[in-house]
């Protein structure tokens, strides 16, 4: 039976079969000690028999071995443990020598991004590298934990589309057997189709946008979580539900993975009970007072604005975590809800995290024909194809409802304290890459 790393240490004294990766050898004292990886850890095993050491002449890192051996209690050993008069068998020899070397730290400044991702399905055989997925798989577990204990209906929407979602021409057209279809930028008008049938429901799969932007912060295809919620009161209710779903996911991975995001050296989470809220107008307000740059005639909010007020709100507020609220109307999409209250402003929210926008979070347009004539003023065709059935779940009746688009990549990014959203992808696609 096969023993793993994290299980070597239970059976001290005993004979036992490990099977696994060879991740180091190392010549000491006339000993030879492999370091074994499996998918919990490493496992040190001490060679001392000529006849066993000669089995791994040429073998390189990465070579797959199986391995019987008494378990020897061995503090300064992973685990705690070794194997002692180690038998090997070499069940698919490597012989040729790996680029990179996976049992050294992997480099990730921004001038080496390249390398990384070239040798990415080698380099995530480090066990420093594999804590991010981890984490990010983590993430999205309690993500969904807390949507679903909140009776949220996890679905799955088309990503081939009759035409863009959010209109806009940043997007992928392919041939749909001699028609021309999109590929995806959200799951938008399907989740809120969706509505009608389960009230709140939440798809987490990739999106598509052609932006020709080669930044940090962007990716080609990202995977993002979307909600939507129905039966709202108010704009409050959808970004406090983000709130808390947020707060939940962080705290309950910051509990789990202290050990792994100590040794990536992320930053320590600081957040209150309930994410603080501030206008756009307060915050361009605040940001030109303290900058002296005046940015109060801006629509949007500014990267270096958003990275200010999560500072602002961590040292004012406690909370890395903010929300800007009221984004002016010029800056809508057709399917957001003008704010009765001041229509110069749109019910609309975006949760910024350590200086960058996770999601953006609005109300709906919820009426058939204050919708339409939303598309129509936005200079869309109300009787293409790609809205007819949209268009229909709303005139057979949809209530109030709102929800958001969340980047899981930047979710990932900023727990992490990574310094590029493609540091937090396995294999990210950009304006150069489409492989591996």
């Amino acid at each position: 039976m096969r023993i793993l790393s994290n299980e070597v240490k239970d059976h001290i004294g005993q004979q036992i079969h490990i099977e696994g990766w060879l991740h180091k050898k190392r010549l000491l004292g006339g000993l030879t000690f492999i370091n074994m990886r499996d998918r919990r850890g490493l496992v040190q095993v001490v060679l001392n028999d000529k006849a066993e050491v000669e089995k791994l002449r040429g073998m390189q890192i990465g070579t797959v071995l199986a391995v019987d051996g008494q378990v020897v209690d061995e503090p300064r050993a992973p685990g705690g443990a070794e194997l002692h008069e180690g038998k090997i068998t070499v069940v698919v020899p490597v012989t040729d020598e790996p680029p990179i070397e996976i049992d050294k730290p992997i480099d990730h400044k921004a001038e080496n991004l390249d390398t990384l991702f070239e040798y990415r399905t080698l380099n995530i055989r480090n066990l420093q590298e594999q804590k991010i997925f981890k984490i990010r798989a983590s993430l999205l577990r309690y993500i969904r934990e807390y949507l679903t204990e909140h009776e949220f209906i996890e679905i799955q929407t088309p990503k081939l589309v009759a035409g863009a979602s959010e209109g806009g021409a940043e997007v992928f057209k392919v041939d749909y057997f001699g028609q021309e279809a999109t590929l995806a930028q959200s799951p938008q008008l399907y989740k809120q189709m969706m509505v009608g049938a389960f009230e709140r429901v939440f798809e987490i799969a990739p999106a598509y946008r052609a932006e020709p932007s080669a930044t940090t912060r962007h990716l080609s295809e990202v995977v993002m979580l979307d909600i939507e919620m129905g039966f709202v009161q108010n704009l409050d209710e959808v970004l406090d539900t983000v709130g808390e779903m947020t707060l939940y996911t962080l705290r309950q991975v910051y509990q789990k993975h202290a050990e792994d995001l100590k040794s990536l050296n992320a930053p320590e989470l600081v957040v209150t009970d309930k994410v603080p809220k501030l206008t756009v107008a307060k915050i361009h307000e605040l940001y030109s007072q303290a900058t002296g740059t005046d940015t109060t005639t801006e629509k949007d909010l500014m990267p270096d604005e958003e990275r200010w007020i999560c500072e602002y709100s961590k040292k004012e507020l406690g909370s890395e975590l903010v929300f800007a609220i009221h984004f002016p109307v010029e800056a809508m999409k057709f399917y957001h809800q003008v704010n009765p209250d001041d229509p110069t402003t749109v019910l609309w929210g975006d949760l910024l995290f350590r200086g960058l926008e996770l999601a953006t979070c609005p109300l709906r347009e919820y009426h058939h024909d204050k919708l339409v004539e939303q598309m129509k003023k936005a200079g869309l065709d109300v009787n293409h194809p790609g809205y007819k059935y949209y268009l229909q779940a709303f005139k057979y009746g949809l209530p109030q409802h709102g929800g958001c688009g969340y980047g899981i990549d930047r979710l990932t990014e900023k727990t992490i304290g990574l310094g590029n959203v493609k540091e937090a992808t396995l294999f990210p696609r950009d304006m150069n890459r489409l492989a591996p």
